[in-house]
C-alpha cells in the first residue's frame, strides 16, 4: 500500500530537514521567558491515540498511525465521491448534497496529491543519489542532496498544512462577542476587584491592539478604583476565535501595595471570572416575548444627572430559564432595553450549547476519560512577574507587558488556539476510530 511507503519516506524526510537545519517538530524558543507543557504522548492500543498532546507542532499528529487511517479513510470518500459525481443518473437533490460534501474534502485532497506528487520527486532524487558511483561528479551528487533536502522541507510544510485542513470549523470563529468579567465574590476582597479592573482593561487594550470595536454595556465600579463587574461588545475580524478560550476563573497572587501584608510581604489570592458569549443574528435563537419580564429602574453609580433621576436602566428577565441581563450604560432606556436583549439572546445561546456540550463530553468520557483542568484556566503571580495558563503549561514573564493586552497577550492566545485545534482533531479521530469493527 501507498501509506506505509509513505510514512517510510516522511520519516527520511524528518531526519534529512533535521540534519539540513530545517527545524521541525521542537517547542517554540521562548528565549527561557515562556514554554509548552509538552506531555509525553500516551497510546491507547494498537490505534495510538493520545490521551492528551500539547502542541509542539500540528504536523506532528500525523505520525499517530489512527491519524493516518482517517487520513486514508477521507481519500477513499473522496475517489468515491467523484465517481458518484461522474454518473449522469443522479437526481438533483443528490448531486447538490454529493458536491457538497466533495467540496468540504477538496482542500484535504489537494494537499494529500501535492504529498504524493512531491513523494515521487523525493524518491527520484534518492535513487540517482543510490545508484551513483564514487566517480560521480561531486557538484551533481551536492546539487542532489540540496534537492533531497528542499523536497523533504516542502513535504513537512505540505503534511502540517495537511493536518490543520482535518481540524474540524467551528462556525461561530467569524462572530462578535458580549465579554464579561466579573470579581471573584469568596477570595481576594480589594485584590479582587483591582484585578478585575485590570483585566478590563487588558481586554481594551487588547481590543484597540486588533482594531476592534470595544463598546462598553455595563460598568459597575467598587470602592478604592476596583470593579465588581462589567459587559462589553466586542466586534470585528473573527473576535471569538481569539477569545473563545479566555472564558473560565483567572486568578491573581500578589502582595497588597498597603496594610499590614505590605509590610509582611504577604501574598494575597484572589479569583475574577471571565465569560465570553458569541453574538447571533436574530434568527439563531427564538424568543417568545410572552415568556419575557422586563423592569426598568433608576441606574446605579456615577453618570451624571439624567442618568440617575430617570428610569432608564432596564433588567430583562427570560421566565422559562431564569436568565437574566441588564444594561443601564445610556439615558436611553430604548437603547438600553436593545442591548439587554443582545445580552439576553446570547445567554441563551450559550445555555443551549452548553447543554449539547455537556451531553457530548459526557458520552466522551465514559470512553476516553476526561481532559478537564482545575477549575483556575491561568495564574497572574505578580511577585513572582508571571503569567501561567493551567490548560497548556504556557508560561510568559514581564507581567506589567502581558496586561498592557498586546502581542504578549495574542501570543498567549495563539498557543492555546492551536492545542484547542490539536484536541479537536483527536477528538475527531478518536470518533472515527470507536465507530470501527474490531480487528
Amino acid at each position: 500500500m501507498f501509506f506505509p511507503r509513505w510514512f517510510e519516506l516522511c520519516c527520511h524526510c524528518s531526519r534529512v530537514v533535521s540534519r539540513r537545519g530545517f527545524p521541525w517538530g521542537t517547542p517554540k524558543d521562548h528565549s527561557g521567558l515562556r514554554h509548552a507543557n509538552f506531555a509525553e504522548v500516551q497510546l491507547r492500543g494498537t490505534n495510538a491515540v493520545p490521551k492528551r498532546l500539547s502542541h509542539c507542532d500540528i504536523g506532528d499528529l500525523y505520525n499517530i498511525s489512527s491519524v493516518q487511517r482517517y487520513l486514508q479513510k477521507l481519500m477513499e470518500e473522496h475517489r468515491e465521491l467523484s465517481r458518484k459525481l461522474q454518473q449522469n443518473q443522479l437526481r438533483d437533490s443528490d448531486r447538490k448534497a454529493l458536491l457538497k460534501k466533495h467540496t468540504e474534502l477538496l482542500p484535504v485532497a489537494g494537499l494529500f496529491g501535492s504529498i504524493e506528487q512531491a513523494q515521487k520527486d523525493l524518491e527520484e532524487v534518492l535513487s540517482l543519489l543510490h545508484t551513483g558511483t564514487k566517480d560521480e561528479d561531486q557538484n551533481l551528487i551536492q546539487l542532489l542532496r540540496e534537492e533531497e533536502a528542499q523536497i523533504c522541507s516542502n513535504i513537512l510544510t505540505l503534511r502540517k498544512h495537511l493536518i490543520k485542513a482535518l481540524v474540524p470549523v467551528d462556525p461561530l470563529d467569524p462572530s462578535d462577542v458580549v465579554l464579561e468579567i466579573v470579581s471573584g465574590r469568596t477570595t481576594g476582597g480589594d485584590i479582587c476587584q483591582q484585578f478585575t479592573r485590570e483585566m478590563f482593561d487588558m481586554y481594551r487594550g487588547f481590543a484597540y491592539y486588533k482594531n476592534w470595536n470595544f463598546e462598553v454595556l455595563n460598568y459597575s465600579p467598587a470602592e478604592y478604583g476596583g470593579l465588581h463587574h462589567a459587559a462589553v461588545r466586542i466586534a470585528g475580524d473573527n473576535v471569538y476565535m481569539h477569545l473563545k478560550h479566555e472564558g473560565g476563573t483567572h486568578r491573581v497572587q500578589r502582595i497588597p501595595e498597603v496594610g499590614l501584608s505590605s509590610r509582611m510581604q504577604r501574598i494575597h489570592t484572589g479569583t475574577m471570572s471571565v465569560i465570553i458569549l458569541p453574538q447571533l443574528v436574530e434568527l439563531d435563537v427564538h424568543i417568545d416575548p410572552k415568556d419575557l419580564r422586563i423592569d426598568t429602574f433608576r441606574s446605579r453609580g456615577p453618570g451624571g444627572q439624567g442618568v440617575n433621576t430617570t428610569d432608564s436602566a432596564v433588567r430583562i428577565v427570560h421566565l422559562p430559564t431564569g436568565i437574566v441581563s441588564e444594561c443601564q450604560q445610556t439615558r436611553s432606556q430604548l437603547q438600553n432595553r436593545d442591548t439587554a436583549m443582545r445580552m439576553l439572546r446570547a445567554r441563551l445561546y450559550q445555555s443551549m450549547m452548553g447543554k449539547e456540550t455537556e451531553q457530548r463530553h459526557m458520552a466522551r468520557k465514559q470512553q476516553v476519560g476526561t481532559r478537564n483542568q482545575a477549575e483556575r484556566i491561568r495564574t497572574y503571580n505578580f511577585s513572582q512577574d508571571r503569567v501561567t495558563d493551567h490548560r497548556t503549561g504556557y508560561t510568559t514573564r514581564d507581567i506589567k507587558e502581558f496586561m498592557r493586552g498586546g502581542e504578549e497577550l495574542e501570543e498567549l492566545m495563539t498557543d492555546l488556539l492551536e492545542h484547542s485545534e490539536q484536541e479537536a482533531l483527536l477528538e475527531a479521530v478518536e470518533i472515527f476510530v470507536t465507530a470501527q469493527p474490531a480487528d
